[in-house]
């Protein structure tokens, strides 16, 4: 092995070996070796997008999960594949043509198209080899895009069969409306996004002059424009200022209309005025308003969100907000405006244009999520897609993890609202639908089907709906189109290569699990559930984990405009200050935030970011995933994990050192020393952590679990621990130890692999005599030498390993008496190569025959002379001592320690145990601990009041002798 740990030399070498080997795909269906099927879907990326550290962190959760099932001898698939993303694709080509002076229209629909995929060739896999850069154990060779053949067949279908099921249907729904895009969004697509702006309020006369004084209703408003096209005024039921005056009538300001006063529970009689103006065509709660009073909805505005028709003459065809400013000019002018005040509001934004959403009353296509029954008396759709979609997560099919996020689930669906798929786009899922010249609906998969299955003769030709479907539609089929559905055999790509077979892979749906981020439950999550069910009457994953979101070391959202994002691969890459500072500041306009930009990044980053490598960035991530919603990136602690991969290597290196393959002998019964003993007991208790910590999702707890035996027990005790016997005059201790070394190493490997894939397989292939490891004995044996990737091995599990708790005892009592010299030499500032006299009080018989026992590794490992033993009621020396339960070791003061520092040190142990004693009693003092914890964790802090007490007496008590 090299002398130093270099990733980047690593991670580029092994991760082509991998997916040229075939490790990454499942078994074929005829292949019995493998085992149940294990599959994983990855929540297509945009074919768009960039790696970005929330794709990072999920993607090193999936591979994690598929690596580890892999090993325990899954039939793994982690299916893999892009979206297309409507919205977003087309308007990154638009933006290539406007540099040309150019507009889709200028190429016609059918040229835009080709221009569109022509991009997504040249730009589309982008993200998949950035994917590969964190070590994606995916099946690449059954890739998906949602856009291919395949995928796109099963869209038609899925439209067809709904639609005439009567579950699609195409009605005039308020929509959110981008102006800029000229397309209905989803709410996916729209922030909401504070600004300071107005609440106007306005008078609205009387029809029929004066009522008991008053000469008008008064309502406040922050879009004063939208008032033209008001229905009516609205008050609450029960609102003794108002009642009698529902059913009368006001006249429209700058309009000649008069417009009812209603009376409905949704206005809040404390917001305002009381008095709220109802415009149904443009605002979604007024919507709801204006349906239940049979209101008439006037659009004001054009799809580009410019004054209609429908508008008084002065203010047609002027832009909203230049319409806002003469209606407010006109109010005042005509004395309805009674006054103006600053106001902080949420303002609607488009997520792909920055343009301001307007609720826009158009003819859209929805899938029917609401009905109990259609007119003819089928199941509508909250009876077919809606309440099995719910019965899956209430009956258990389907768990979340964390479990809270099942509420999330259930409460929006119990609340639903029928999905307007339908985009006014050039780019996606064309709607199969055609009209005649009559305007009658024929659908189908193609023309040809949909003249077939019309009940009546279209009239003249037929034209295709120019709409596209929701990018979601398609993402909906995710779990069953991307296994061949509804193919009846082979599904192969643009390049002939089979992606896909129904009929032999249904065996991975359902899925194991679906890792995803809590924002698109309802958009995504819900949706594959609705529609799996409905088409193959199967669930479409078991389990839901839901992953936290990234945020930056502060705890604030990793955003461009901040400047505070991480680009994944520069942190495994490195990059120096310049280009990290031009990188950070780029979309950055206003001077005074790039300068706190630069300010920050200078001073978090004075050198840059140095490398750490893929699986330093992976183990932080595995770190710190928690069941909390929301994770803070420190790149702290992923260089403290490129210490551990460090540690990790040189602690290989000192292995192989010390084992050649000729020196490994086969095992005659169990290891020959407690300090292998012990090491295997803490690996069996290790693993059985780690395959609970799997089970649960609690990845930060499994890092964690694997961090402590690595580093603390294997690499800072059991490489000690094994020196003596290395070293001394026991050929069977020696031979013994050097196997015990290996096993323990190439398990820590397996164990590793599924977090830190690169350096783990590294090692591992640097191994010895993998074939003479392999019998069957005490400890585990090591995967054959026909294995040529520890992906292929099995991974360890804690019944491979026998427990030894005599052993254990034993070595934890040594290493407290060697952490008791140590501290003492530490802190008395004593030089570590000293060789020093050791003096023993006190203890019992146990520790007497363990000081026996152990006298020469105490030696060896402490550098300290032959232990001597003080008899009780002898005069003692002057000491340093470390207590280990009734034993007192202690290091003589004279010619060595300062007798006032030892004074000071023992007081500073003696306040920490007291504040120790006190956390204990304090909880023991307390009824609902001692009601409600687990009986054995209360015995436990009994015990630990007796252990500290003894302790404590013990210190007092040398405290004392040195005055």
């Amino acid at each position: 092995m090299e002398k130093s740990f270099e990733p980047a030399q690593i991670e580029s070498k092994w991760y082509a070996r991998w997916e040229a080997s075939g490790a990454f795909k499942p078994a074929g269906h005829d292949d019995k070796s493998r085992g149940e099927p294990y599959c994983i879907l990855l929540p297509p990326p945009n074919v768009t997008g960039t790696l970005h550290m929330g794709h990072a962190f999920q993607q090193t959760v999936m591979d994690m999960l598929v690596r580890y099932q892999r090993m325990r001898g899954m039939n793994t698939l982690w299916q893999v594949g892009t979206d297309h993303a409507g919205i977003a694709t087309q308007k990154i080509v638009e933006n290539q043509l406007a540099v040309e002076d150019k507009t889709r229209h200028d190429l016609g629909r059918e040229a835009f198209v080709e221009r569109v995929w022509k991009w997504k060739e040249e730009s589309g896999s982008t993200i998949t080899n950035q994917m590969r850069r964190i070590g994606t154990a995916a099946d690449w060779s059954r890739e998906r895009f949602t856009m291919d053949e395949g995928l796109s067949a099963a869209v038609r279908k899925v439209f067809v069969e709904w639609y005439r099921a009567g579950l699609i249907y195409r009605g005039n729904r308020l929509v959110n409306w981008d102006p800029v895009l000229g397309t209905a969004v989803s709410d996916l697509e729209v922030n909401n996004v504070e600004r300071d702006g107005s609440m106007w309020y306005i008078r609205y006369p009387f029809s029929d002059g004066p009522i008991d004084g008053l000469d008008g209703m008064t309502i406040a408003t922050t879009r004063p424009e939208t008032m033209l096209a008001d229905g009516a005024l609205a008050v609450h039921p029960d609102d003794e200022r108002y009642k009698h005056l529902v059913g009368r009538y006001v006249d429209l300001p700058l309009c000649d209309r008069r417009i009812p006063i209603i009376a409905d529970t949704y206005v809040e009689p404390e917001f305002g005025t009381g008095c709220v103006k109802i415009t149904g065509a443009h605002d979604f709660n007024d919507y709801e308003v204006a349906k239940r009073h049979n209101l008439e909805m006037i659009i004001i505005m054009t799809l580009d969100a410019h004054m209609s028709d429908n508008a008084p003459e002065a203010y047609r065809g002027l832009d909203r907000y230049d319409a806002r400013k003469a209606v407010v000019k006109d109010l005042e002018r005509d004395g309805f405006l009674v006054k103006v005040e600053p106001h902080k509001l949420q303002v609607p934004v488009s997520d792909r244009s920055d343009a301001v959403i307007e609720p826009m009353l158009t003819d859209q296509w929805f899938v029917d999520l609401t009905s109990d029954t259609l007119p003819d008396g089928r199941p509508g759709g909250r009876k077919a897609i809606t309440e099995p979609a719910l019965d899956a997560v209430r009956s258990g099919e389907i768990k979340f993890v964390p479990e809270n996020w099942t509420s999330t689930y259930t409460q929006w669906l119990d609340n639903i609202q029928d999905w307007c798929i339908s985009r006014q786009l050039w780019w996606g899922h064309r709607i199969p639908a055609w009209y005649d010249e009559a305007g009658t609906i024929f659908v189908g998969e193609d023309e040809a089907d949909a003249r077939a299955n019309a009940s009546t003769p279209p009239v003249g030709a037929l034209r295709q709906d120019e709409d596209v479907l929701d990018t979601w539609f398609s993402s909906a089929l995710w779990p069953f189109s991307t296994l061949g559905w509804p193919a009846n055999g082979p599904v192969k790509n643009e390049r002939g290569d089979i992606v896909a077979n129904w009929e032999h892979d249904k065996i991975f749906l359902p899925s194991a699990v679906l890792v995803t981020g809590f924002d698109i439950i309802f958009f995504w999550v819900a949706r594959m559930v609705m529609a799996t069910k409905y088409f193959t009457g199967q669930v479409p994953f078991r389990e839901v984990y839901i992953n936290a979101i990234v945020r930056d070391a502060e705890g604030k959202k990793m955003s461009k405009s901040k400047g505070n994002t991480l680009d994944p691969l520069d942190l495994i890459d490195g990059i120096e200050l310049q280009p990290l500072l031009e990188k950070s500041t780029k979309s950055l306009l206003i001077p005074q935030v790039r300068e706190k930009v630069e300010k920050r990044i200078r001073k978090d980053y004075p050198d840059g970011i140095p490398s750490i490598g893929t699986d330093a960035l992976r183990f932080t991530f595995a770190a710190l995933a928690s069941y909390s919603r929301t994770i803070n990136f420190d790149i702290k602690r992923a260089e403290g994990y490129k210490a551990f991969c460090n540690k990790l290597w040189n602690a290989a290196r000192f292995v192989l050192m010390n084992v050649s393959e000729g020196e490994i002998a086969t095992p005659m019964g169990a290891p020959a020393t407690e300090a292998e003993r012990w090491i295997l007991t803490r690996l069996k208790q290790t693993l059985n952590e780690v395959e609970q910590h799997f089970g649960s999702y609690r990845f930060d707890h499994l890092a964690q679990a694997l961090y402590e035996f690595v580093w603390n027990e294997f690499c800072d005790w059991f490489l000690e621990l094994s020196k003596p016997a290395l070293s001394g005059d026991d050929a069977a201790a020696a031979a013994s130890t050097r196997r015990t070394l290996l096993v323990v190493l190439e398990s820590v490997l397996r164990a590793l692999h599924p977090i830190i894939p690169f350096i783990t397989e590294e090692i591992w292939q640097e191994l010895p005599a993998r074939s003479s490891l392999s019998a069957k004995n005490t400890p585990a044996s090591l995967p054959d030498s026909s294995k040529e990737l520890i992906l292929e091995c099995a991974y360890p599990r804690a019944d491979d390993y026998a427990a030894d708790d005599a052993a254990t005892a034993e070595i934890e009592w040594f290493k407290n008496v060697l952490s008791g010299i140590r501290r003492i030499r530490s802190e008395m500032n004593i030089s570590p190569g000293k060789v020093i006299p050791l003096l023993l009080a006190d203890g019992d018989a146990n520790d007497r025959t363990r000081i026996t026992k152990f006298a020469a590794q105490i030696s060896f490992l402490a550098r300290v002379d032959a232990p001597q033993w003080i008899d009780s009621g002898a005069d003692e020396p002057a000491a340093a001592a470390a207590v280990v339960g009734a034993l007192r070791v202690m290091i003589p003061l004279a010619g060595l320690i300062d007798l006032g520092a030892e004074k000071a040190r023992l007081a500073k142990e003696i306040t920490r145990i007291e504040t120790e004693i006190k956390k204990c009693e304090g909880k023991l003092n307390n009824a609902n601990f001692v009601a409600n914890a687990p009986a054995e964790v209360v015995q436990q802090e009994r015990q630990r009041i007796t252990d500290w007490t003894q302790q404590i007496d013990a210190l007092r008590e040398q405290a004392q002798k040195l005055g």
